[in-house]
């Protein structure tokens, strides 16, 4: 007994001294790595971009709270804390963390029917299943959601939440689950479109857009001979461009205070201050009925899985799109998620993953560390701090503007003609996710998705590529043979299909007297069903008194085939087998009395 406890000390002890090396504490805790090397130069970067991405994430974080069919203060509520968490913990210094549009429009089928308390509690569980699965270095496992079933699901994602921001858009109110219903009561309602917010709203999305283009003119584009001014000059446009989503909600806002009462359909009241700090809520009442843990579980469902693989898929694709080249740490960005959704659910945030509009804004704004999120978190708390008396000034049209603007460009169109060009099958799990998220579930378009990759590499798997070539002779002495060259590995799906297309060459090409040559240089392994099935094709040539001969068999699948049947006829090289034909050929003469 003392003898296991002592080992048990030993092997704790050496985990817990593994986990304190220099190497891992840089692993786990970036900041270690970039800290000791920061300086004035990138502080500027980092106060200019945090800045910038500051003014981004306070009106989509409200535009993304009603999306998610939560008060406006809770949109704000999740826009801070991640950045915080995410500097200690990220490896990627682009990414920002907070409410994006896919998480959502997920929050509110999840947890729309019950209110702020399922979101909050959604956003705690997701935090633990993706730290745990960071913790277990499950980040492989993203490698089995390929890109064209991301792409599938991301675009239509974009889709049905630009849908769901028509009705603010236009004025209306319905409420609407998806994108089929969302269309048939746009239909419906349209008769009672409010031409003010209709024209506001479109006058904010031309507006979106061209701000949009200003950073990518060659005349806004810095050169190392303008003279200060103009380089002030540039860097404002710059900033404008970035920055047009605070702009164009300042000046709407200021609209709507300086026009008529109920002229545009306002945002809520913003509940003013900070959050309170609490534990998620374990328990809730809703419409004077008590919801215990068991309840709040069962109505959010599966929800608690499906929110979390969204969140991450979301986050790690951005993080390998401006990673610039460098290999990424899934498990570890796994692990800085999952705390920033933990710790996000103690001051009342929802699910919230890294953002691609506010990445992109971060990377373009020149941000240097993952510290650029320091500043937008402060630049939030700001903001809840002292101007949310001023945030119901909001239009809803403005913000359904902001929120298409963000969204349309997410829809990657361009994607389907390369895909084309690469691999014309790779088309079904690209417009089986799209349709099935559009049409359906989002949920369900990624289960679909992924099921028809699995199907198409199974398959690819059980039916091999066999090229059967019939070998003719080079010279006076040297027999004739088939050649048979399997593509693909020597295991169970694909034995059946293998031993069919060896048995119709030896039968039909071979003309059942021409030796075959299976050629297993594509063979790295072979499992006991395909031991047993070569055993059995070896007993179906020999009772046809017909050769069959295997080259290029590497050690490891010669050691597999013998351990079941040890009448095989390996050779080893060229040489040996115009040896071992001549052999063959000679016999057959012999057995014939020619």
């Amino acid at each position: 007994m003392a003898s296991v406890t002592s080992s048990a000390t030993n092997f704790l002890t050496r985990k817990v001294r593994g986990f304190f090396t220099k190497k891992t504490l840089n692993a786990r805790l970036p900041i270690t790595q970039w800290l000791p090397k920061y300086n004035l130069e990138m502080l500027e970067g980092d106060v200019l971009a945090g800045f910038t991405v500051g003014l981004t994430v306070i009106p989509q974080g409200i535009a993304y709270a009603l999306v998610a069919g939560l008060d406006p203060n809770y949109g704000l509520y999740s826009s801070f804390m991640g950045c915080f968490v995410y500097t200690l913990l990220g490896s990627c210094k682009d990414i920002t963390i907070g409410p994006t549009a896919i998480m959502a429009i997920m929050t509110h089928e999840y947890s729309g029917a019950g209110g702020p308390d399922f979101a909050v509690l959604l956003s705690f569980l997701s935090g633990l299943i993706i730290l745990a699965s960071g913790t277990c270095n499950l980040g492989f496992l993203i490698t089995f959601i390929s890109k064209p079933v991301i792409c599938g699901f991301t675009s239509a994602a974009a889709i049905t939440i630009a849908s769901s921001q028509l009705k603010g858009l236009f004025g209306l109110s319905y409420e609407a689950e998806g994108f089929i219903e969302t269309c048939e009561l746009l239909i419906e309602n349209i008769a009672g479109t409010r031409w003010q917010d209709i024209t506001l709203g479109i006058c904010c999305i031309v507006s979106l857009l061209a701000m949009r283009k200003l950073k990518d003119l060659k005349a806004v584009k810095p050169n190392a001979s303008d003279p200060t001014g103009k380089k002030v000059l540039k860097k404002l446009v710059f900033l404008s461009s970035v920055g047009r989503n605070a702009i164009v909600v300042i000046v709407a806002a200021i609209v709507a205070f300086a026009v008529p009462e109920n002229t545009f359909k306002l945002t809520d009241t913003v509940q003013p201050g900070l959050p309170s700090i609490e534990p998620p809520p374990f328990s809730t009442v809703v419409n004077n009925e008590t919801y215990s843990f068991g309840d709040m579980m069962a109505s959010v469902g599966s929800g608690v899985f499906i929110i979390p693989l969204i969140s991450i898929l979301e986050s790690i694709a951005i993080a390998s799109a401006f990673s610039g080249g460098k290999t990424i740490d899934a498990s570890q960005e796994m692990i800085a998620l999952g705390f920033c959704n933990i710790v996000g659910s103690f001051v009342q945030s929802m699910p919230v993953t890294g953002s691609f509009s506010r990445t992109a804004v971060n990377a373009t704004s020149g941000v240097r560390s993952p510290a650029g999120g320091i500043v937008t978190g402060l630049l939030v708390v700001l903001a809840l701090a002292f101007l949310t008396p001023y945030l119901q000034y909001i239009p809803q049209a403005t913000l359904s503007a902001v929120i298409i603007c963000a969204v349309i460009f997410m829809v990657e169109y361009e994607m389907v003609l390369p895909i084309w060009r690469t691999r014309k099958l790779d088309q079904l799990p690209l417009w089986g996710s799209f349709l099935t998220c559009l049409f359906w579930k989002l949920e369900y378009g990624i289960v679909v998705g992924v099921g028809i990759n699995l199907a198409l590499l199974l398959y690819g798997i059980a039916r091999p590529k066999v090229e059967v070539t019939a070998v003719t002779r080079q010279d006076g002495d040297e027999p004739a043979y088939v050649l048979v060259e399997p593509r693909s590995g020597l295991f169970f799906p694909s034995i059946d299909h293998i031993r069919a297309v060896v048995s119709k060459a030896g039968r039909g090409t071979a003309n059942g007297n021409m030796a075959v040559v299976i050629d297993c240089k594509h063979f790295v392994g072979v499992d006991f069903t395909a031991a047993k099935g070569i055993k059995n094709l070896c007993t179906d040539y020999e009772k046809r008194q017909q050769d069959l001969i295997f080259i290029n068999v590497t050690p490891g699948v010669e050691q597999g085939l013998r351990a079941v049947s040890d009448k095989l006829n390996i050779v080893t090289s060229q040489l040996e087998l115009y040896s071992s034909l001549k052999s063959a050929s000679t016999k057959n003469l012999e057995s014939k009395g020619i």
